[in-house]
C-alpha cells in the first residue's frame, strides 16, 4: 500500500503503532523496509506512544531509518501513561515501573538525543573503537520532522516548542467551549500556532477518516456506510474521564467530501490533511479509497499528485500489510 501511494502520487504516508494488538508494533522497523521500497513519498509515524520507549535507543532508530530513506522521515509521537500499563508495566520496566516519568520531559529527552545534544561523557577510542558522545547516526533536520500529538495543552505545547503537530479523529472535550468536534479541534490548531514563533510556517496536520466512494461498487458503499454508522455512538456524547470527543467517518462522492471539508473548521485551519484508511477493510476496499483520493478527492481539493515515477506494485508479486484501525494513513496538502 506504501509503494502504490507513492505512484499514485501522495506526498506522505503514516502508520499507527499498536502494541499486544494486531496491528504495527513496530513502525520504525516498518519504515525502515518501506525506505527501501520507495524514493519519494514521506514516512511518518502517527504515533508513536513514548512510554513504552527509551528515547535515546529510539533516537538511534529513528537517525538509521532516516539516513536509510534520504531523509524522508516524520516521527509523530506521544506521551502519557500507557494504555493498559497496570497489566504489562512489570514485563515492561521490571524494576522501575513505579517511577517511571511518563510527562513530556520524554519527549525532551528525545529531542535533545536528535539534536546531537552529548548522551555520554565519554569520546574517544577504546583500542580500535571510537566513540562519540552523541547519537550516532547523526541525521541533520531530522529533530525539524518531529511531529506532537495530544489536545489543547499539547498543542500550546508543541507550538511553543517549535514542534510539528498532529490532531486526529479523537480530541479532549476538557474546558472547551463547544462539545462540536470541529470547533474544538480549530480551537486546538489555533493554540498551537499562537504559541509557535513562527506560526506562519508551522506544519499542521489534521487526520480524519474520509471515505470517497465515486468508483466503489454498490456493494461496498453499502459496507462503508455501514461501518461509519457503526462508530456514530461515539461522536454523539464525550468519553471517559477527559472528555474525549470522535469525529464522525465521512462516507460518500468527491462532490460531496469536498462540501463537508470546506464547512470544517479544523479542516479550514490546515495546509496538510491526512485521511486515515479504516479498520477491517480489505485490500481491494483500500486501493479503492486511496485512488479516488488521489485522482478525484485530492484534486478537487485543489491538491496535485506528484507525477509518478513509478509503476504500481503487482499484488500477485508484493507480500501486503494489512493494517488495524486507522494504521496507514495518506496525506493530501491542500
Amino acid at each position: 500500500m506504501i509503494e502504490r501511494a507513492e505512484a499514485l502520487g501522495f506526498d506522505s504516508v503514516w502508520v499507527r503503532q499498536r502494541h499486544l494488538q494486531p496491528g504495527i508494533s513496530s513502525p520504525v522497523a516498518l519504515l525502515a523496509a518501506a525506505s527501501q521500497r520507495t524514493r519519494r513519498i514521506e514516512l511518518g509515524t502517527a504515533v508513536i506512544p513514548l512510554g513504552l520507549e527509551n528515547p535515546l535507543r529510539l533516537a538511534e532508530d529513528l537517525a538509521t531509518v532516516d539516513v536509510l530513506s534520504g531523509g524522508r522521515l516524520n516521527p509523530g509521537v506521544s506521551v502519557g501513561i500507557p494504555l493498559l500499563y497496570e497489566h504489562f508495566k512489570t514485563a515492561l520496566y521490571p524494576e522501575t515501573h513505579e517511577v517511571e516519568d511518563f510527562s513530556k520531559a520524554r519527549v525532551a529527552r528525545l529531542l535533545a538525543c536528535l539534536r546531537g545534544d552529548a548522551v555520554s561523557d565519554f569520546e574517544g577510542r577504546l583500542g580500535q573503537d571510537r566513540f562519540f558522545r552523541q547519537v550516532q547516526p547523526h541525521s541533520p533536520g531530522l529533530v525539524d520532522r518531529i511531529w506532537y500529538g495530544g489536545g489543547l495543552q499539547s498543542a500550546v505545547w508543541a507550538g511553543s516548542h517549535c514542534l510539528n503537530y498532529l490532531t486526529a479523529n479523537l480530541v479532549s472535550g476538557e474546558g472547551a467551549q463547544s462539545l462540536d468536534f470541529a470547533s474544538i479541534q480549530a480551537e486546538h490548531i489555533d493554540a498551537f500556532r499562537a504559541h509557535h514563533p513562527r506560526p506562519q510556517t508551522a506544519r499542521v496536520s489534521q487526520g480524519l477518516v474520509v471515505i470517497p466512494t465515486d468508483s466503489a461498487s454498490s456493494e461496498q458503499v453499502v459496507r462503508y456506510r455501514a461501518y461509519a454508522q457503526s462508530r456514530i455512538d461515539r461522536t454523539l456524547r464525550p468519553q471517559g474521564p477527559r472528555s474525549m470527543i470522535a469525529s464522525p467517518d465521512y462516507v460518500g462522492t468527491c462532490e460531496e467530501l469536498v462540501d463537508i471539508l470546506h464547512a470544517h473548521q479544523g479542516f479550514q485551519r490546515v495546509d496538510e490533511v491526512a485521511f486515515a484508511l479504516p479498520h477491517g477493510f480489505d485490500e481491494e476496499d483500500h486501493v479503492q479509497i486511496i485512488t479516488d483520493m488521489a485522482e478525484k478527492l485530492g484534486p478537487k481539493l485543489g491538491w496535485s499528485p506528484t507525477q509518478a515515477k513509478y509503476e504500481l506494485p503487482d499484488s500477485a508479486q508484493h507480500d501486503h500489510i494489512r493494517e488495524s484501525d486507522d494504521q496507514q494513513r495518506t496525506v493530501v496538502a491542500k
